[in-house]
Order: C-alpha cells, then sequence, then structure tokens
C-alpha cells in the first residue's frame, strides 16, 4: 500500500510545554526515575530529552506561559505503565510528599469492576497525568469515580 505506514507505529516520544524547565525537569525525573539523555542550555532554546538507557521517553521544552489549558483542543492527559499496585501507591506517597494536587483520592479502577487503575494528577504545570497498573486494583474495594464513562477521560 503506498503512502501509508506498512508497521505498526509505536509512541517514540512525548514532548511537552513547560514554564519552568529546570522544576519540570526535577519533577519528572523524581516521580518517573527518568534520566537526563541530552539538553539544550541556550536561553532562547532551552529544552530536555528525559528517558532510560539513552532512549529518549519525554521532552520537555521551555516555550510557554501560564497554565494547561484543559478545555482547548490538544493533549487529553498522558499516562505511564507500571507493573503493580505498589509502584502506583509508592508514586502517590511520592507526589502527596511534592505537593501535587489530584483529581481522585487515592487508586481509583478504569471503570467499575475493572482490574486496571491508578492515580490522576497534575504537573507544575497542570498537564494531567495518571500512572496505572493494568491488574490489582479490583481487590482494593475502590470504586471508579464515573460509572458511565472510563475514569482517564473524565477529570
Amino acid at each position: 500500500m503506498s503512502g501509508t505506514i506498512s508497521s505498526t507505529p509505536q509512541t517514540g516520544h512525548v514532548g511537552l510545554n513547560v514554564t519552568d524547565l529546570a522544576r519540570s525537569t526535577a519533577f519528572y525525573r523524581r516521580v518517573l526515575g527518568l534520566e537526563l539523555v541530552a539538553e539544550g542550555t541556550d536561553p532562547e532554546h532551552r529544552y530536555a530529552f528525559l528517558g532510560r538507557d539513552g532512549r529518549p521517553v519525554l521532552t520537555l521544552w521551555q516555550q510557554s506561559e501560564g497554565a494547561f489549558a484543559t478545555a482547548a483542543p490538544g493533549l487529553h492527559h498522558l499516562s505511564f505503565q507500571v507493573d503493580s499496585l505498589d509502584e502506583v501507591r509508592a508514586a502517590e506517597a511520592l507526589l502527596r510528599e511534592l505537593g501535587a494536587s489530584f483529581a481522585y483520592d487515592g487508586v481509583v479502577p478504569h471503570g467499575e469492576g475493572a482490574a486496571s487503575g491508578g492515580i490522576f494528577f497534575t504537573d507544575p504545570d497542570g498537564i494531567r497525568l495518571e500512572i496505572y497498573t493494568p491488574a490489582g486494583v479490583d481487590g482494593t474495594g475502590a470504586e471508579a469515580p464515573t460509572k458511565s464513562a472510563p475514569t482517564c477521560g473524565f477529570f
């Protein structure tokens, strides 16, 4: 088929505009355990590539003002999968220590009766984020915040 991608595309890295590169770099490195892969220090073009094993996962660009506009077209939220409920809870504890704002109190399922779920919070610029696990949340007794839609869709 000409004009189309013949393989299955995979996400390469995600780029986010931030207002304070140093603050956001510290936040994402601490919360997600990412390393600094590369950076641009030119005062007019500051950026940081964060990743693992030299591979960029998240790129931060210091080129915005204000706060993330949840009502504007564009990014809805950024989600990170971890292997276990314990990892989600460890991230939650760290985020509470950092003073992050949460959409819900604690770990919640992705939907009523779902085994998957996580925490929903914002970064220092108000960008909506999620850390979740694919299994184990159904045994916690937590209820889905929205009965008629996926939890990650309307926060």
